[in-house]
């Protein structure tokens, strides 16, 4: 299992003014999708579809619920400084495919895999590429893995803060770690086992903090989720795969990382240090700074993630 090198690519130490990006749309279930394409000057010698993470993310990375740092748009101009295009698209149902389905929580995560391989065809359309790389950030990596069991058209996989355990091992994890959960743990560990076993929670039984993680319109979603295992799915990817882990992941840890290499030993695993969750440098452990980063859209990516993907996508031989 490789370690992929953690050097700034002089590339990107200069940055060439980029071109605007382009609406671009795929067929959806009962409507468009929508998405925007940035592309370098001159040919591009990749292409990349930018899969978003959990809930109301948008195309740009930026979530109604507290995150303003627009990861996914530095990361698209970031790596257009080597040549790579990229496709940042909306979920079914949200923000520009709202069109594509009435009910954006009536959705699985096989829904979520069949529109990435239609954004797929339409990157290698308009780039003219043989092929596209699918990259995956934290929920969306799930996606990745599961677009990439079908892999006609795809150069490969690149999942970014991506779980590689099983989702109730880390909402688990996750709650536990948190000193302010104390006294809803009782119920919200409970909760996970029951969405595990395929069995709805009343949701009138549980403390309103608990609301928004198991609301009643997500739980489906979430049942579905929680049977699958990234590991297994990873193990069964036949196309090159790299993993890019931050060090100051509080929601993602690299033993999910580690897990994911684990499971593809053909797999290049990059560990960026002082990376966190949205891609953002963070210089201490602090929980309250690291989570400020989150709102922040000033702040760039940390230095490492762009050169770790544009080394890998445009990498001749692997």
């Amino acid at each position: 299992m490789p370690i992929f090198p953690l050097v700034l690519a002089a590339a990107l130490a200069v940055a060439p003014a980029l071109p605007a990006d382009q609406p671009v749309e795929a067929a959806g279930p009962e409507g468009p999708l929508a998405g925007s394409l940035l592309a370098p000057v001159g040919k591009a010698r990749a292409v990349v579809v930018i899969v978003p993470g959990s809930g109301p993310t948008d195309r740009d990375g930026n979530n109604p619920l507290g995150v303003a740092g627009a990861p996914y748009r530095m990361l698209a101009q970031d790596v257009a400084q080597a040549q790579v295009a990229t496709i940042r698209i909306d979920k079914r149902g949200m923000f520009g495919s709202r069109k594509a389905i009435a009910d954006p929580s009536a959705v699985t995560i096989a829904d979520y895999a069949a529109d990435v391989r239609a954004w797929v065809k339409v990157a290698r359309a308009r780039t003219g590429l043989p092929c596209a790389w699918i990259l995956g950030h934290s929920e969306g990596g799930m996606v990745a893995l599961v677009a990439a069991q079908q892999p006609e058209g795809v150069c490969g996989v690149v999942l970014v803060s991506a779980l590689g355990r099983p989702l109730g091992v880390v909402l688990r994890e996750q709650l536990k770690a948190n000193p302010a959960n104390a006294l809803l743990l009782p119920q919200a560990l409970a909760a996970i086992e029951s969405l595990e076993r395929g069995k709805a929670v009343d949701a009138s039984t549980l403390d309103p903090a608990l609301l928004p993680l198991f609301s009643p319109k997500v739980q489906p979603y979430l049942i579905d989720f929680l049977r699958l295992d990234p590991a297994a799915l990873a193990a069964k990817v036949r196309v090159p795969m790299l993993i890019v882990q931050g060090d100051r992941d509080i929601q993602v840890s690299v033993a999910d990382a580690r897990a994911l290499a684990a499971a593809d030993p053909r797999a290049t695993l990059a560990i960026v240090p002082g990376a966190n969750h949205v891609l953002k440098a963070v210089a201490s452990e602090d929980r309250t700074a690291n989570f400020a980063t989150y709102s922040d859209p000033s702040l760039p990516l940390a230095p490492g993630i762009a050169s770790a993907i544009t080394g890998f996508v445009t990498r001749p031989s692997r």
